[in-house]
């Protein structure tokens, strides 16, 4: 289907908005009413701007406060409509959208409201134009769409339909059942369909609606049941975003729109509109990157959580180091010594790594070039929405390029560790975004990898709320977590990205990697003396984790999860964990004292 996007998703000017659109694909878009007023050009320069980028322009938006008024303010509305009607001509449209009306002075009357939208179609239909009619989710009287429609179907107009909106639809708690009036709307008649998800919050839908939209796949609304419903009945005009959103407004108008289309993409697949390459999940974490200019404190720490340096890449300035089954590859090639030590690459271990690189494709995810020798082993990458790079990997996997082919031994000069307390693999990755990318990263992480999306976590950190919000594979084999900073002005301090280390014994780990002279992060005694009072240790345990630092949490099935914190190098740290039982969260009732830890 075709695909279109509401100006007033995006960011800056509409000139700026409308190459934004056309260059991340969108066939067409909304003309928002605002973003037409504080432009400089004549309605028929954006048209012809607009068939310049290969854009159509699909409807024009909104005219309000219309239908149900006395005799006196429709004809007023009337002229004022005239004048909007020729606009939408100018424009190139055919379609204008009216909402229903939020007046005071509107009568509760539908045969008038029915009456007065057809006497308006009737001056439509005279310049070539179609009206669209939505119910506002606050509308003063018509406030759903199955009432929207009665009312168009009274006036009996071939100019009037309805436009369906998810946000509108959805909002009020729309049950399944809710949606199958929409079969009883002819296709014909739909005339238009906006979509936005949002987040599920207990809020007044006014302010909701005008601040917290988002793309379909990044909330907790059925976008994809309503498409189902409307595709069902009929419609075939555009899948069109409709989405106010504070974040959106302020963010760069290009990588929005890319992230934009990229939700229509996801939506179309999940509506069963259209195929895509199936999803090839993750199933762990091959090696983690960290770039830096001053490799000395990173080597340091390494080898003091045990790890050992076993290889040398033979074309570029990049170490493998290894410990069971955790891999870091250190690049010495990039980053400078202001921004020291940072994660910039991560490699997924993928059952396919072909197909798992042509579904990101499919989803607009940017493709790596790959600088590499003719010797080096060719490995998919792509960039995720921070910046960071993903590799699709097939580590010592027979039949399958091994990345590890590329680099040579190496003897580290020192003795291997003890096996007891050691660390067996890379438990998760912690990724801050950037403030403006956060529901993007969720997005695309969730329907170019596969992964599933847990519920977001608000957490307190001494500058603000920290947002966290972890994805994974349905075994919880492979996990990420996406954080964000608590504002555009704390990211600066707050963009530690973290690797967390699974061990098997993590008292024997901490000892271990205090013995070796690494650092951990200092807990303050208030903790232990709040844990105590939670739960109930055996003798002297809770002793130790206040000695070593480690923090410790307990879910309702009895699982358990302790952890513990090096200190930052750079903007990295490590997390050494240990999971007991079925415990598949994070920590995140430890958060804030870790976060205070970290900020002394």
């Amino acid at each position: 289907m075709r695909k279109s996007i509401a100006t007033v998703c995006l960011s800056g000017s509409l000139t700026e908005k409308l190459t934004a659109a056309a260059r991340a694909g969108f066939d067409g878009v909304e003309i928002f009413e605002n973003d037409l007023l504080a432009s400089p050009l004549s309605p028929e320069e954006i048209r012809a701007r607009a068939a310049d980028l290969g854009l159509t322009i699909d409807l024009y938006q909104p005219m309000r406060d219309v239908e149900a008024v006395p005799e006196e303010v429709f004809v007023r509305n009337l002229r004022r409509a005239a004048r909007k009607f020729d606009v939408v001509r100018r424009l190139g449209a055919d379609t204008l959208l009216v909402c229903s009306n939020v007046s005071p002075q509107a009568v509760d009357d539908d045969a008038l409201a029915a009456g007065q939208l057809g006497r308006l179609a009737d001056l439509a239909e005279e310049f070539g134009i179609r009206v669209a009619y939505e119910a506002l989710a606050w509308g003063r009287h018509v406030s759903t769409y199955d009432h929207a429609w009665r009312i168009v179907e009274q006036a009996g107009h071939p100019a009037l339909g309805v436009c369906l909106d998810s946000f509108h639809i959805l909002s009020r708690g729309s049950e399944p059942k809710d949606l199958e009036g929409i079969a009883a709307i002819p296709g014909e008649k739909i005339f238009f369909l906006q979509l936005a998800d949002a987040p599920l919050m207990a809020m007044d839908v006014f302010q909701w609606s005008r601040h917290y939209r988002c793309f379909p796949g990044q909330g907790g609304l059925d976008v994809t049941s309503l498409v189902r419903h409307v595709v069902n009945a009929g419609y075939r005009g555009p899948l069109s975003l409709e989405v106010f959103n504070d974040v959106f407004r302020q963010a760069d108008a290009g990588s929005t729109a890319v992230d934009a289309l990229r939700s229509l993409i996801a939506l179309e697949e999940s509506a069963g509109i259209s195929t895509l390459p199936a999803p090839v999940v993750p199933s762990g974490i091959a090696f983690a990157e960290l770039a830096t200019a001053d490799p000395q404190p990173v080597t340091e720490l390494l080898a003091r959580l045990g790890f050992r340096r076993t290889g040398r890449h033979t074309g570029k300035p990049v170490e493998l180091w290894e410990q069971g089954e955790a891999r870091i590859l250190l690049n010495h090639g990039t980053g400078t010594r202001s921004e020291g030590t940072a994660l910039t690459a991560i490699g997924l271990e993928t059952p396919d790594p072909g197909a798992a690189a042509h579904r990101a494709e499919s989803l607009l995810a940017p493709v790596l070039p790959r600088r590499h020798s003719g010797h080096d082993v060719p490995l998919d990458a792509v960039a995720a929405p921070d910046g960071t790079e993903l590799f699709f990997c097939a580590t010592r996997r027979p039949g399958h390029a091994d990345w590890i082919s590329d680099f040579t031994a190496t003897v580290h000069p020192r003795q291997p560790p003890s096996r007891d307390g050691a660390i067996t693999g890379i438990d998760h990755v912690a990724l801050t975004q950037p403030w403006h990318h956060f529901d993007e990263a969720v997005l695309f992480h969730r329907t170019v990898l596969g992964l599933r999306p847990h519920e977001s976590v608000d957490l307190a950190d001494p500058y603000g709320l920290f947002r966290s919000r972890a994805l994974s594979d349905d075994s919880g084999a492979f996990r990420l977590v996406l954080n964000l900073a608590p504002s555009p002005a704390a990211e600066v301090r707050t963009r530690a990205q973290h690797i967390a280390l699974a061990t098997d014994d993590i008292v024997k780990a901490a000892r271990r990697i205090r013995a070796a002279g690494a650092e951990l992060l200092k807990i303050p005694a208030n903790y232990y003396e709040d844990l105590d009072a939670k739960y109930a240790f055996a003798p002297g345990e809770l002793d130790t984790y206040r000695e070593l630092g480690i923090l410790y949490d307990r879910d309702e099935s009895g699982g358990e999860f302790r952890h513990c914190y090096t200190a930052t190098v750079g903007r990295v740290f490590f997390e050494i964990v240990q999971r007991t039982g079925d415990y598949g969260g994070y920590g995140a009732a430890n958060a804030p004292v870790r976060l205070a830890a970290q900020r002394r």
